[in-house]
């Protein structure tokens, strides 16, 4: 039985039209491939801006087909450059459009996964505010690069530059598969145990067309794919670790555990500068 288990999360919806996929294709694609229930972080201003046309629909499709939502603020703001008035303000307004709608958790993911790193007081207020108004924290534990692969593969289509696309797939595939290996190691380092994972990723091309991929490695490498539900029932959801958040909820754990020295904490191929050494090497043409 697998003993590693795994939910995936999309942020930024609604998101832009990309090179492969108009926005009601990309959501009608990923409700047919996504293999378990996921979840989608909302950012409510966007809905008012270009790329948000259409997107109630589509996030009643994501709902119709199981998947549930939560708040990714209002106009994704940075907490380190917004004071917490002004952040919460904007919290309070995407709260809005949550009230009574299908689907909706009571959760909240920081923009940019800036938790307050920086600033422990700022960082303490915006933790009581969110435990005064009801909202948990919907933390990720394994980071990827998936916005900034579909970047690179979006400007070369654009280009009309050729490139492989099941190299881009089996590149695709790693860049998920690996980090999420990394942080479950640094999780049972530090903790002991291998918790429900939460993979971080966005409503973009690139994860509709190659997510059922993905998710196939991840079952062949002994991982379970749950619910989002399941997940965030785990254990650690309930910490509010002191650790640098702005790399995940386990190496923000691993920190405070003090077991694993600073430079351990991240996965070196989660660095742009590789990916973009390897999508040349690899998948361009």
């Amino acid at each position: 039985m697998p003993t590693k288990r795994v939910a995936f999360t999309f942020d930024d919806t609604p998101h832009d039209p990309g090179v492969f996929f108009t926005p009601d294709e990309r959501t009608a694609a990923l409700v047919e491939q996504l293999p378990e229930q996921a979840g989608f972080f909302v950012v409510v201003g966007d809905f008012q801006q270009p790329r948000g046309v259409g997107g109630e629909a589509r996030i009643k499709a994501y709902t119709a087909g199981g998947h549930v939502l939560g708040s990714h603020s209002y106009s994704h703001p940075r907490l380190a450059d917004t004071s917490v008035a002004d952040y919460l303000a904007d919290l309070d307004r995407a709260a809005e459009w949550f009230e009574g709608r299908e689907g909706a958790r009571p959760w909240f993911r920081f923009p940019f996964l800036d938790e307050g790193d920086d600033d422990p007081a700022k960082r303490a207020a915006v933790r009581k505010a969110l435990a005064r108004r009801g909202l948990r924290n919907a933390y990720v534990t394994v980071l990827t690069l998936d916005w900034y692969l579909d970047a690179l593969v979006a400007e070369t289509v654009r280009a009309g530059r050729a490139y492989d696309r099941e190299a881009l797939r089996d590149l695709y595939v790693e860049s998920l598969l690996a980090p999420a290996e990394f942080y479950d190691q640094l999780a049972v380092a530090a903790t002991g145990r291998s918790p429900a994972h939460v993979v971080l990723l966005h409503e973009n091309d690139l994860n509709t067309l190659f997510i059922a991929d993905a998710a196939r490695a991840f079952r062949e490498a002994g991982w379970e794919i749950v619910p989002i539900d399941e997940a965030y029932r785990d254990p650690i959801a309930e910490l509010d670790p002191e650790g640098w958040c702005g790399s995940g909820r386990v190496s923000a754990l691993a920190l405070d555990s003090k077991k694993i020295r600073p430079g351990g904490l991240d996965f070196e191929a989660l660095e742009p500068p590789v990916l973009q050494r390897e999508f040349a090497r690899r998948v361009a043409r």
